[in-house]
């Protein structure tokens, strides 16, 4: 389990961190190595946010050709890596959309990252 996470101070910051949380609560999930120039997959998926932190709803915005299995993947490692701080002095609504960049051994990389 992971350390309660700080507040974030604004949209951005709460991006990153969740993505960092995601990489943290999914050690053998993830890759922080140069994104490979094939990907096997790319689910996007939206995340809203109760005011604590925890999360309220999940949504697939973009299923990957390759079937559901990286979705779900993707999924549980966001309810893995919940709660992702308090969010309620941010303005509404408390939305995440994170992309996953899945390589050939179903592996991700939460592309918010591979932008820093």
């Amino acid at each position: 389990m992971l350390a309660a996470p700080a507040p974030p101070a604004d949209a951005a910051a709460l991006q990153r961190q969740f993505a960092r949380r995601l990489v943290a609560a999914n050690p053998t999930r993830t890759y922080l190595t140069p994104t490979p120039g094939r990907l096997f997959a790319i689910p996007v998926i939206e995340t809203e946010l109760n005011a604590d932190g925890s999360v309220r709803r999940l949504r697939v915005l973009r299923h990957p050709s390759t079937g559901d299995e990286a979705t779900e993947i993707a999924l549980a490692a966001i309810r893995r890596a919940a709660p992702f701080g308090d969010v309620s002095k941010l303005p509404r609504p408390w939305k995440v959309i994170e992309v996953f960049l899945f390589d050939d051994e179903l592996r991700f990389k939460p592309r918010t990252l591979d932008l820093d």
